[in-house]
């Protein structure tokens, strides 16, 4: 006879995790259901997130030109150096030939006692000349010495001091470098995000770009200085201002390059500094050491053709005054240099400069 023997009921506690875990199975896929799916960045927000990553490669570009400029003072410093050491060194050799010869002779000649080789002179006279003209010469020559060796001394101390000045210029530049990298990380992000768009919103970016820059260049072309009574964005005019301005001016629709100085691209430093060396004035490469190369200008109503003008608060931005709210300037990455108004730069205006 079989046995009938009742099913094993599964516990309470089973029963309940089961339950649990079902009914989180359900709200997960109701929740999954019910999610909007991610929304796509606009091309306005792209173009945003891009121009800001444009600005920070740009900072970090400035201080790197800054760095760069620096050392190469600093090795012109050291080589200059490098060939004074060179040249005291020799004159100490021959110091010390010279010293030298005149130990052997003296040796040749039995180190006898001077009162002894002046009683044993035939000609006393020549000989208290010669004796008087020795003593001269030893004197010059440990003089000499002396001085040769101060600055052996002098110059070896410099070139230490530079040679130090190298090392920390090294990291400094290796640390910039590395923010460097550190950014163009980001413009690649930047760019996969443009990548995205479609081929008529890349378009619809490309020519607010063009249009924006078109208009700017009418502003300044058609509009009088109010400082100057002349017709901004042209060459006319008198002094260098004028010349630089003309100079910049040739250079519009010329591609925007990291570190470039020109002429066949520039970044926005690059441009300033190329435009005024046409014009017979040396600028300093970067864009903060280029305000201090003439007076301040504070009020954008005082600005006259060809000034520099400046943006952002540390300054990292510089481009040449057009008229009429306009400039002259070297933009950024995948842009040429090219007319812009004061108000679409990105950053506030601080200030400009009459070199």
């Amino acid at each position: 006879m079989a046995s009938h023997r009742r099913p094993k009921q599964p516990s309470r506690a089973r029963v309940t995790v089961l339950t649990t875990a079902a009914a989180a199975a359900v709200a997960l896929s109701s929740q999954a259901a019910n999610a909007a799916p991610s929304e796509k960045p606009s091309k306005d927000e792209v173009k945003a997130k891009v121009d800001k990553l444009y600005q920070e490669a740009e900072q970090a570009t400035e201080k790197y030109n800054g760095a760069k400029e620096k050392q190469e003072k600093l090795q012109k410093e050291i080589s200059t150096i490098q060939d004074d050491v060179a040249r005291g060194q020799k004159e100490l050799n021959d110091l010390r030939d010279g010293l030298g010869s005149m130990a052997s002779a003296q040796y040749r000649s039995g180190g006898i006692d001077p009162s002894l080789q002046l009683f044993l002179s035939a000609d006393p006279d020549d000989y208290l000349d010669k004796a008087s003209t020795l003593d001269q010469l030893s004197a010059q020559q440990v003089d000499g010495l002396k001085k040769i060796q101060e600055k052996q001394r002098e110059l070896a101390q410099q070139r230490s001091e530079a040679s130090e000045k190298l090392k920390d210029l090294s990291s400094t530049r290796t640390e910039l470098g590395k923010k460097k990298k550190e950014v163009q990380g980001k413009l690649a992000a930047a760019q996969k995000l443009l990548n995205s768009l479609t081929a008529e919103e890349k378009a619809q970016l490309a020519e607010e770009d063009e249009r924006a820059s078109r208009n700017s260049e009418r502003q300044a072309l058609s509009a009088g200085d109010a400082s100057t009574g002349t017709r901004a964005g042209t060459s006319t005019g008198t002094g260098r201002a004028a010349a630089a301005f003309a100079a910049a001016q040739s250079k519009l629709g010329t591609p925007y390059v990291y570190g470039a100085t020109g002429p066949s691209s520039f970044d926005c430093s690059g441009l300033t500094s190329w435009a005024y060396a046409q014009a017979g004035v040396g600028l300093p490469r970067t864009s903060e050491a280029q305000t201090g190369a003439g007076t301040r200008i504070y009020s954008q109503s005082q600005l006259q053709v060809g000034d520099l003008v400046f943006f952002f608060n540390d300054l990292h931005h510089v481009g040449l005054y057009a008229g009429n709210g306009q400039i002259i300037h070297a933009p950024r990455t995948g842009t040429v240099v090219r007319y812009e108004s004061m108000n679409t730069i990105g950053g506030p205006f601080m200030f400009g400069v009459r070199v």
